[in-house]
């Protein structure tokens, strides 16, 4: 599932892609438990670190 994804998500298409609101997705990221990444004052999903959370 994650093998085509580009290595940066927005955080609205990860939580598409882990069956979650956008809202939940955000207190996840706030909290600390996704791995992100901050490029331009936006925030990014690593796609490498979704696979932890996943599994």
């Amino acid at each position: 599932m994650f093998n085509d994804l580009p290595l940066l998500l927005a955080v609205p298409h990860a939580a598409k892609l882990l069956g979650i609101s956008r809202a939940a997705a955000y207190r996840l990221v706030a909290s600390g438990e996704l791995p992100v990444r901050r490029l331009g004052g936006r925030i990014y999903l690593v796609t490498a670190g979704l696979r932890d959370v996943v599994a």
